[in-house]
């Protein structure tokens, strides 16, 4: 989960609503190279944060606050290995991108621990295997993964509430046409994305954010508990070229 503090408590993102965030970027991201598998990039999208699962495992910090996904150190490998495998039930084009995915956020732990060298070499494995048996050019796969991978990061950005004030230029990451973008928010609020990568001069995106005013929690169950009663609202973001 996404834990923002608040005046009042605070502002819980699930991953889930991160993903489908993300993927409502990647609707009106402009990238006519992978128009062939743009539904399957997307659908790849909304569930590349399958794996974060807010009522298994540990919920809380050590001083009982509700744990932000950046807190946590998780090496256990089955998971990951299961993650790919539920992709593959989509497709191969959408395992190929979350495979892509789990060896870009893991590559950097490689040697903490033999069983995860061992899935990094299988996925090394199966993205050839993927690419080889869907005809397609390495180049074309990473420029499918850059759209995915700026989405992903411009979903974050908005959901970790990092864009800076006094209309400050924030790096996002580099496309699939390989520019570097950058989002500012404007003085009215909305948002502007340098080069302008989208299909439309202007749009919105929505997604449920939950608003807990209990500061701190005994037990995981009590914490499930009062989110799932607490206040839900909307979080909207527009942009405008």
């Amino acid at each position: 989960m996404i834990a923002n503090l608040t005046d009042n408590g605070w502002e819980i993102i699930y991953h889930r609503a991160h993903a489908l965030l993300a993927a409502q970027v990647a609707a009106h991201w402009e990238t006519p190279d992978d128009t062939a598998h743009l539904v399957d990039t997307i659908a790849a999208i909304a569930h590349h944060d399958d794996l974060e699962r807010e009522w298994q495992g540990d919920c809380l910090t050590k001083a009982g606050a509700p744990l932000d996904f950046t807190l946590g150190e998780n090496l256990e490998v089955a998971p990951l290995y299961e993650h790919v495998e539920n992709a593959l039930y989509r497709g191969r084009w959408v395992a190929l991108l979350v495979s892509m995915h789990m060896s870009f956020l893991n590559e950097g732990r490689r040697g903490k621990l033999p069983e995860l060298d061992e899935f990094l070499d299988k996925q090394i494995e199966l993205q050839t295997t993927w690419r080889k048996s869907l005809k397609l050019k390495k180049a074309d796969v990473q420029k499918a993964y850059d759209k995915m991978q700026c989405c992903d990061r411009l979903s974050l950005i908005l959901c970790q509430r990092q864009i800076p004030d006094g209309q400050r230029w924030l790096e996002i990451a580099t496309g699939p046409s390989g520019d570097r973008h950058d989002i500012l928010e404007r003085e009215d609020g909305t948002l502007s994305v340098q080069p302008w990568p989208f299909t439309s001069s202007e749009f919105t995106l929505r997604i449920d954010a939950t608003y807990p005013k209990q500061m701190k929690f005994a037990s995981n169950q009590e914490l499930v508990d009062v989110l799932q009663t607490a206040p839900i609202k909307s979080l909207e973001w527009t942009f405008r070229k």
